[in-house]
């Protein structure tokens, strides 16, 4: 923090390119339904410190990465309706695991998709690999961007669970904990799961307490509390080990399943509080620190390699267009 003409301020150490850690312009009270009273009483909030908890064998980190090689139109070939615009894209997902002092990828996958409102669209077959077709539906009340992006971030979503699940069932460890990059919506059906959110559109909780995760120290969390959108998850926030900066600087929040009863969730955000701050990043090597977690980082940098070179993969999606 720095003191200028009387006026104090901190810098976000984020790289502005990712907008904000706290999108605090953005900032707005959620109308979800929050239950606070889940491992402890309302009146009895406060910060957590770490307690000692059987470290899992491994960690799991899942994540995924897309990338729109090109836009396209398609034609009606009935001439009924004018020329439907699409987008072909590529994207991957991978899982890193992290055990016995080190971290290796154990999964990935690679695909390339259509993604299109257009009812005759068909799969687009180009030297750099075919673009399966994904049919979305048209919505009044969403531009076509949006509709065309969310039908791709489920076809990730999806991508991202398949591998996960085949890593699971290679049977690497017998205990571990797999930590979901982004919400675990979809996802909540996985056995000692948890969603890792880093940066912060909405508050969820009522004013003091949402103050107290600005004063949260190192390690520290949050008690968990239930909430619902239009989905339902448990979730806690957790301050990662940072050098200083804005009050919510290195806070993360977590998901989690539901069902999980009160002891589960518990138990599930303590091994959270004991292992994930040994993955947070630094400035000096993320311009996201600490909220990139390492593994995160890497996988997504491995991902993006296995995507392929974009300037081959468009020229192969216009020589397939001119046939």
């Amino acid at each position: 923090m720095t003191a200028v003409a009387g006026m104090n301020f901190s810098i976000d150490a984020w790289d502005p390119g990712y907008g904000s850690s706290m999108e605090a312009e953005e900032l707005g009270r959620s109308q979800a339904e929050v239950e606070l009273d889940v491992e402890v009483p309302e009146a009895e909030w406060a910060p957590i410190d770490p307690s000692a908890v059987t470290p899992p064998e491994a960690v799991l980190f899942v994540d995924g990465v897309r990338r729109i090689d090109a836009r396209v139109w398609i034609d009606d070939p009935e001439g009924t309706n004018s020329a439907s615009i699409g987008i072909c894209a590529s994207y991957a997902a991978g899982v890193v695991c992290c055990c016995e002092g080190q971290a290796h990828v154990v999964g990935t996958d690679v695909r390339r998709g259509l993604f299109t409102v257009a009812p005759q669209a068909d799969d687009i077959v180009t030297p750099a690999g075919t673009y399966i077709a994904h049919r979305a539906a048209a919505k009044e009340d969403k531009p076509l961007p949006v509709v065309l992006s969310s039908a791709l971030q489920e076809q990730l979503a999806l991508a991202e669970e398949e591998t996960a699940i085949r890593a699971r069932t290679a049977g690497h460890a017998r205990d571990d904990l797999l930590v979901v990059d982004g919400p675990l919506r979809g996802r909540a059906h996985l056995d000692r799961a948890v969603g890792f959110i880093k940066s912060h559109q909405t508050t969820y909780l009522p004013g003091e307490l949402n103050a107290m995760v600005g004063r949260l120290g190192p390690h520290q969390r949050t008690p968990v509390f239930l909430m619902g959108t239009t989905w339902v998850r448990h979730s806690w926030y957790l301050r990662l080990p940072s050098a200083g900066g804005p009050p919510w600087s290195g806070v993360v929040r977590v998901e989690a399943a539901p069902h999980l009863g009160r002891d589960q969730v518990a138990e599930l955000a303590n091994v959270t509080q004991s292992v994930l701050g040994r993955f947070a990043s630094v400035a000096y090597k993320d311009s996201r620190a600490p909220q990139n977690l390492y593994p995160i980082a890497g996988l997504e940098r491995d991902l993006r390699h296995r995507l392929g070179d974009q300037q081959f993969v468009y020229r192969a999606l216009r020589l397939a267009a001119a046939r």
